[in-house]
């Protein structure tokens, strides 16, 4: 699919609205834009077609690490070139374009500089809205340093126009700082470690980190931009410490409960669940290049996310999906869905990975369902992924980005 009009026959539409599934319409495309979901294809259009596959909108995942897709031990103590980090960060972004995911949104880690690349087409990639380094504490969840390592070490190792993991502030004026440094680097949003994390060294999942007055800084200094702050968050006084600050996003939430969930949608606060990377560190922390310890931190949060699912869905919070993958494989990702087909089934998984997650990321009007009017990002699968959810992740035939195929084996 290119230049002028496209018509794509013969699939199963699911629209990512949540409707049931549709048979016998076509999909019109042209300069990049759904033109119209008809019956019939106009007289000028270059028929494709799907022969009986599903058509699904481009899938979005609303928490990546392209950044850290090197292995994570070599990479926080400085042990891979730039030229490989640059490399493993590519290549994770044209797998995920390839396995249908059109739009990704970055929670920490890669500059403006890789945006530049894949928004000018000289590397390809899914669509970015990314946080640029995550805001943490000193020696909070997103300072990964040795604990011999002194303070002043830890941002030398950013990579300017690549990589920049976190930037350490302490106080409210600090965070403000390091917020407008964000923006200045590129930042779409901000994100704020305020508990403990399963990656830390030396931190708690119980504990929090920043004061409401620290994070609320950081929310005004986006504010005055035009967007939010988002909060990795684990329990539930963090949670409302970025909630009375103003935060409007929370990333994992895996020991959240009903008060705090009922807090969350009278705030108007979205979740973004991670089970994928839950999986991953369970499965093998080595593989990423973490000790074993990881894991076992990983499995004390997978039931309490699976239920944090459920219990936000209960309480009218929005909740998006993630995958969170690190480390040099982040294949599969829409392993997510897979995970979430099991809690509420396939069709909320999808719904969740198209619509709402387009809605968290402030696209809903652009993006995540199959409407005339919106930009064309388009998945074939060879089977529907209602009767087999595995089809998510394996049986991607076709994946169009912007009225172009940037992936055919239809």
């Amino acid at each position: 699919m290119g230049e002028g009009t496209t018509a794509l026959a013969g699939a199963r539409i699911i629209d990512g609205t949540g409707r049931d599934p549709v048979d016998g319409l076509v999909v019109v495309v042209k300069d990049g834009l759904i033109q119209e979901v008809t019956r019939r294809p106009p007289r000028e259009a270059v028929v494709v077609d799907l022969d009986g596959r599903t058509l699904i909108p481009g899938l979005i995942d609303a928490h990546v690490h392209l950044g850290l897709s090197s292995d994570m031990q070599g990479l926080v103590t400085g042990q891979v070139s730039a030229a490989e980090i640059a490399a493993s960060i590519f290549r994770c972004a044209e797998q995920a374009l390839m396995e249908g995911f059109t739009t990704v949104r970055d929670a920490g880690g890669i500059d403006a500089g890789v945006v530049r690349v894949i928004t000018s087409g000289l590397m390809p990639g899914p669509r970015l809205l990314v946080s640029g380094p995550i805001l943490s504490q000193t020696g909070g969840g997103g300072h990964y340093a040795p604990g011999w390592e002194p303070v002043c070490v830890w941002e030398s190792r950013d990579l300017p126009g690549l990589l920049g993991m976190s930037l350490l502030a302490d106080g409210a004026d600090r965070v403000r700082g390091a917020a407008r440094e964000a923006f200045r680097r590129g930042a779409d949003f901000l994100k704020l470690m305020v508990t403990g994390a399963v990656l830390a060294h030396e931190d708690e999942l119980e504990h929090t980190q920043f004061t409401v007055e620290e994070i609320a800084a950081a929310v005004q200094e986006a504010r005055a931009r035009g967007t939010y702050v988002t909060v990795h968050a684990h329990n539930n006084a963090g949670i409302r410490n970025a909630l009375a600050a103003g935060a409007t996003c929370v990333e994992h939430g895996s020991r959240l409960d009903e008060g705090t969930a009922a807090a969350m949608a009278e705030h108007g606060a979205r979740l973004v669940p991670t089970l994928a990377v839950v999986h991953q560190l369970i499965d093998s922390a080595q593989d990423v290049g973490l000790p074993h310890t990881v894991g076992v931190r990983a499995a004390s949060v997978l039931d309490g996310m699976r239920d944090a699912i459920k219990i936000a869905r209960s309480a009218g919070v929005l909740v998006g999906s993630g995958s969170d993958l690190i480390g040099p494989d982040q294949s599969r990702r829409a392993r997510e869905l897979l995970y979430r087909s099991e809690l509420l089934g396939p069709m909320a998984a999808l719904v969740a990975a198209t619509r709402d997650n387009a809605e968290i990321l402030g696209l809903a009007d652009r993006v995540g369902t199959i409407e005339a009017g919106k930009i064309a990002d388009l998945v074939v699968l060879d089977r529907d992924p209602l009767d087999d959810p595995r089809a998510f992740a394996d049986d991607v035939a076709m994946v169009v980005q912007s009225g172009r195929t940037v992936l055919a084996r239809v």
